[in-house]
């Protein structure tokens, strides 16, 4: 199995946490922010409680690999996601109330356990992951500052 990666990333936003929150956890926002190149869908109804389970599907023709993922965390201003698949780890994103707004963290940390599918993330899609959730940050921000 390949060693634990961590990525995180975080930014400061001018308001509440409540309203990021509701960025992260609203399936239709969440929709605007999301990599377009990803789908999220639920396994059966969406929710963001613990116990939950959606599929994030990646939209590749033909292939569209798809990661499960479950809800294990979940308390107010917090989600972490665990998922199962060609990924093993979690995705956190929590937010962090300061004195003007919202620090929004997200943590992913996760193991590839295949090797090919390792050596191919590592070679083509490593550097990529990280400025997407770089973007993905900026693009919550706007949405939270807008609507």
């Amino acid at each position: 199995m390949s060693s634990q990666q961590v990525f995180e990333q975080s930014i400061e936003i001018q308001a509440t946490p409540q309203v990021v929150e509701n960025c992260i956890t609203d399936r239709t926002l969440m929709h605007r922010w999301l990599n377009p190149a990803l789908s999220c869908e639920p396994v059966g109804d969406w929710s963001t409680d613990v116990g939950s389970k959606t599929r994030f599907i990646i939209k590749i023709p033909i292939l569209q690999p798809t990661l499960y993922s479950t809800v294990v965390e979940r308390k107010t201003g917090l989600v972490v996601w665990e998922f199962d698949g060609f990924f093993i780890g979690r995705d956190r994103w929590e937010c962090q109330p300061i004195e003007n707004g919202t620090r929004l963290l997200n943590r992913f940390e996760f193991q590839i356990p295949n090797p090919i599918v390792s050596w191919g993330f590592k070679t083509f899609a490593q550097k990529l992951t990280k400025a997407d959730m770089q973007a993905q940050l900026r693009r919550i921000k706007g949405i939270a500052l807008t609507g």
